[in-house]
């Protein structure tokens, strides 16, 4: 992704909520929270938007907006609404999600970029909003007109879409009443899409988006990185190579106004991941890109085959497990897979009591792993650390949990007005 352009959408955000930043949320943003946590949107009434990207904090630190039970169990994927139905892929987190941009191609370079989830398939925050609720294994809903039968039921938001919307739930008949009777109503489609619309205009809102790790303190010059810290992001930025995708460098405006780096450049990669035997029923490894068929259609190389987004750092120390298939437990782990990949040696599977120790399991899709800035970086033991120390300053909330006298608590982000 090219770097101004990625300037200009963080840019363009952080002016979009800056004003109203740590203000209470609008109407249409509290409808959203409001559906993101409701159960009853599921098929059984027992799973939620919340229940794979939590509003609680996670180690006492800060809301990670991933899985509580992967993050606290190391379990690899996500429970769905039907019994003993799990996932393929380990929930990443949503925050920051909003500062994503559009899925497409970029000319320059022939990279695709942006999109949600690990392959891209919603275009945009609107768009992902939606599949959850209609996914075979995760929300599990027949269809939309069920979702809004299942709003209808809520006199909470037959007010609240009549009010922000001029839409009358009331007037929707029930699935249960009309679908043997007659077409899918009209309505069904513009409310889902509204309930889309507020549930991706919360995920906008600053509490995914908050601006206040220790990070950005010491990048506004409030407070300062420990030695093993400085030592980690001098290496994050040069001999490890991970602002090579996880981009670090913060802008100065003519004002000197200063854009925070998100860590990450929206693209995607295949980091030859082994194939992690603890999900469920061991299904085929998910391909990524190459589960889509619009870019199959495209690419009969197979090019795109196990590409998975390159996904943010922020929070990145409290969301457990790591990688697209939760295959490593810890970010110790992960970050020496990624210094010792093609050099420490080989074991059968992550289930080897020596993975992780004296070798790795081979990659889940061999064909195009990156080979050009991982897999043998030559990182000693303490600079692995260092490493690590400083992706643990990229968490949230910072002021209520670092008990730092220069940054005390409920001190504001820097990059965002109160």
């Amino acid at each position: 992704m090219s770097k101004n352009l990625l300037i200009i959408i963080i840019v363009l955000f952080l002016k979009s909520f800056s004003s109203n930043a740590f203000a209470a949320l609008t109407d249409e943003q509290n409808l959203g929270k409001r559906l993101f946590s409701d159960v009853n949107l599921s098929l059984n009434r027992n799973q939620s938007c919340a229940s794979c990207h939590s509003l609680d904090k996670l180690s006492g630190k800060a809301p990670a907006f991933v899985d509580p039970l992967n993050a606290v169990q190391g379990t690899p994927v996500s429970l769905g609404s039907i019994e003993f139905a799990t996932g393929r892929l380990n929930a990443p987190s949503i925050a920051y999600a909003a500062f994503t941009p559009e899925f497409h191609l970029e000319e320059t370079d022939g990279l695709y970029v942006g999109g949600l989830f690990w392959n891209g398939r919603a275009k945009n925050l609107e768009d992902q909003a939606k599949k959850p609720f209609l996914n075979r294994v995760e929300m599990a809903m027949p269809n939309k007109w069920s979702v809004v039968s299942r709003l209808k039921e809520d006199a909470a938001y037959v007010r609240l879409f009549l009010k922000l919307y001029q839409l009358d739930l009331a007037g929707i008949p029930h699935v249960k009443d009309g679908q043997f009777k007659q077409q899918t109503p009209v309505a069904v489609e513009e409310v889902f899409q509204k309930m889309a619309q507020a549930i991706a205009a919360f995920e906008r809102s600053s509490q995914f988006n908050k601006f206040n790790s220790k990070f950005d303190f010491v990048l506004a010059g409030k407070t300062r990185f420990t030695k093993q810290e400085e030592d980690g992001m001098h290496l994050f930025n040069g001999k490890g190579g991970c602002s090579l995708c996880h981009l670090s460098n913060a802008e100065k405006d003519s004002n000197g106004n200063i854009t925070p780096p998100l860590f990450t450049d929206f693209t995607y990669d295949n980091i030859g991941l082994p194939r992690n035997l603890n999900i469920p029923d061991d299904p085929k490894p998910h391909l990524g890109l190459g589960e889509r068929d619009e870019i199959n259609a495209v690419d009969p190389d197979k090019l795109q085959w196990g590409k998975h987004k390159v996904m943010t750092l922020r929070n990145i120390a409290i969301t457990p497990p790591y990688g697209h298939n939760g295959v490593f437990a810890s970010l110790e782990q992960i970050t020496h897979f990624y210094n010792t990949r093609d050099t420490l040696g080989r074991v059968a599977d992550n289930l080897d009591a020596n993975f992780g120790v004296t070798g790795w399991p081979k990659p889940e899709y061999p064909r195009n792993v990156n080979g050009d800035e991982l897999g043998s970086i030559g990182l000693t033991d303490s600079e692995e650390q260092a490493i690590v120390a400083f992706m643990k300053t990229l968490t949230d909330d910072y002021p209520q949990w670092g008990k730092d006298p220069l940054v005390p608590p409920r001190t504001p982000s820097p990059f965002v007005l109160p």
